[in-house]
């Protein structure tokens, strides 16, 4: 047991939750959240190799046989953990990189995961399996890309004019996408509801 939950699979998941508070305390100065450019690049590189782990544990959990119910639940809590707090991170900076409309992406965003999260934890006590779609793998790598482009934000603006902004459209194509992903699971969810 103690062997299957500490696999390398296992232990890139524990990395990305560990990762979460790495990245708000880039944002922390004097106990306020203030976003310098050093802050936000080593949020931006700390939030990469984060999202990469994603990846990666996955693939080496069903390449090397590894995959463990321990992993399978703290999966998507640390995807779902990193993606939440880097959006509120984002909403509550001093730069407010997403502010005004821009809130309703990510609320969307947030919406869903809990929606989802709800759908499938009582979709499993039913042992109901709803498999995860191409399309909502491209929801999560549009919106790893956005938030990486945010975190960046000012410091990358910098650099590449326009960057805030690119992040801004790909934030909603994923809320969009989001919306649409989330349609299917309570779609395909539905019918297992309905029969209780």
């Amino acid at each position: 047991m103690a062997s299957r939950a500490l696999n390398l699979p296992n232990i890139l998941t524990y990395g990305r939750i560990i990762a979460v508070p790495l990245v708000v305390l880039c944002f922390f100065v004097d106990g306020k959240l203030q976003s310098s450019d050093f802050a936000r690049w080593s949020a931006l590189g700390i939030f990469v190799i984060a999202s990469v782990t994603d990846y990666f544990d996955g693939y080496l959990a069903r390449a090397w046989q590894q995959q463990s119910n321990i992993g399978r639940m703290l999966d998507p809590i640390a995807d779902k953990l990193l993606v939440s707090t880097c959006l509120l991170l984002l909403a509550a900076d001093t730069d407010r990189t997403i502010a005004g409309w821009s809130l309703w992406a990510a609320i969307i965003i947030l919406c869903r995961e809990i929606l989802v999260s709800g759908l499938r934890e009582y979709l499993a006590e039913l042992k109901v399996s709803v498999p995860v779609t191409r399309l909502a793998k491209w929801k999560t790598t549009i919106q790893m890309v956005a938030i990486a482009v945010l975190l960046a934000g000012p410091a990358l603006d910098k650099m590449i004019s326009y960057a805030t902004e690119t992040g801004i459209a790909l934030l909603w194509v994923s809320a969009l996408v989001t919306l649409y992903t989330g349609y299917d699971y309570f779609r395909a969810g539905l019918k297992h509801i309905m029969e209780e």
